[in-house]
C-alpha cells in the first residue's frame, strides 16, 4: 500500500504492524509500531503497563493509526481515532486476541510476557477510528 493511501479498518486489522501515534502534553506526536488485532469495530493492542504510550493515552485519548513495518516506517497515511486503556478483563481479552492473530509467535511472546511480568505487567489498549472518518466500516 503506498504511503499516501488512507487505510480502511480492514486494512489496519490485516496489517502485521500498526503505527500507533499518541500525543505528548505539548501536542507533539509519538509513533510506536505495535501488534494490533481486530475485535468488532476496535483494534486491540497489547503493551507493557508502564510504557509512555499508556501514560500519554490515559491523559489524551487521541490517537492516529497507520500501517507500518516493524521499525515504525509508515506504509500508509494515518487515520485519526480514539484510544483507551483496558481494565484487567479487557487486557486479558486483548492478549488472547493478539495471540490468536499472530499464531505460534504470538502465543509464545504473550505467554513469555505473562511469565516475566505477570498479568498486571501488561495492558490492553482499544483503538476506534473516528466516526467522521469515511474509512470506518469499509
Amino acid at each position: 500500500m503506498p504511503e499516501s493511501t488512507t487505510p480502511t479498518f480492514a486494512d489496519l486489522a490485516a496489517a502485521k504492524f500498526v503505527l500507533l501515534t499518541t500525543y505528548r502534553k505539548d501536542g507533539s506526536a509519538v509513533g510506536t509500531p505495535v501488534w494490533a488485532a481486530p475485535d468488532g469495530n476496535r483494534l486491540l493492542v497489547w503493551t507493557v503497563a508502564d510504557a509512555y504510550k499508556v501514560r500519554r493515552l490515559r491523559r489524551d485519548p487521541r490517537v492516529s493509526l497507520a500501517i507500518c513495518d516493524a521499525r515504525g516506517n509508515p506504509r500508509s497515511a494515518a487515520v485519526p481515532g480514539t484510544g483507551e486503556v483496558l481494565d484487567a478483563d479487557g487486557s486479558a481479552h486483548a492478549r488472547s486476541v493478539i495471540a490468536r492473530k499472530y499464531g505460534l509467535l504470538g502465543r509464545i511472546i504473550v505467554g513469555a510476557s505473562v511469565l516475566r511480568r505477570g498479568r498486571t505487567g501488561t495492558v490492553g489498549l482499544a483503538c476506534v477510528l473516528d466516526p467522521a472518518d469515511d474509512t470506518v466500516g469499509r
